[in-house]
């Protein structure tokens, strides 16, 4: 399983259309085997769903998401999970442990350029 995080020093990156990088996590029987922080090169918005798209996540974690971004997202074929904060480390092992809620007010009915 593959989970891309909106990533910002450490952190889960505010708001998915301003990621400039993802941290992605590779995991097996329910435990992260590696991980790697990739850079979006500058991409921003509607650009970052090919960006996603490349690294094959079967799950996605953001902070705050549009809506056009957020259907985009979903229509990768991966579980989606926004309005989340804190330590990104923190928040997968959240994830694999079944403990995400996701937060409505973090979704913004925002342009998708």
């Amino acid at each position: 399983m593959r989970i891309v995080v909106t990533y910002d020093n450490g952190a889960i990156g505010a708001h998915f259309g301003h990621t400039e990088e993802f941290k992605v996590y590779n995991v097996q029987g329910g435990e992260v085997v590696s991980s790697e922080v990739v850079s979006t090169n500058g991409k921003g918005h509607r650009e970052l769903i090919p960006v996603v798209a490349a690294l094959s996540p079967d799950v996605v974690i953001c902070g705050g998401v549009g809506r056009p971004m957020m259907q985009a997202i979903q229509e990768l074929g991966c579980e989606l999970w926004y309005g989340q904060t804190g330590d990104a480390d923190q928040v997968v092992k959240a994830y694999l442990e079944s403990a995400l809620v996701n937060d409505e007010s973090a979704v913004h009915s925002c342009h998708s350029k």
